[in-house]
């Protein structure tokens, strides 16, 4: 049986200072999962894939305020091949 861990800091601080600038799942090796991201609404501010960069607390180049902030993780469970996801929050700190 393969298990994956979803790792994720619990929160990021995109103030130029060079530390934890960008948000995203740590380590997953799954070249088509699709990380989205909502703010407490629901709406989708951006959705990409976990092996790239990550969110870097922006809308339409517009900085969002500090707040929680949730996600959904779209990837393929390793045993069975089918669709699977995972769900949870994190901070935006300023």
């Amino acid at each position: 049986t393969t298990i994956i861990i979803i790792d994720f800091i619990p929160y990021f601080t995109p103030n130029g200072d060079g530390f934890h600038e960008t948000w995203n799942i740590i380590g997953l090796d799954q070249p088509d999962a699709e990380l989205y991201i909502f703010d407490r609404f629901g709406k989708l501010l951006k959705q990409l894939n976990p092996s790239g960069n990550g969110w870097d607390g922006t809308y339409n180049d517009n900085l969002m305020p500090t707040n929680d902030y949730w996600f959904t993780l779209q990837y393929k469970n390793p045993n069975t091949g089918s669709p699977d996801s995972f769900k949870s929050h994190f901070t935006l700190k300023r």
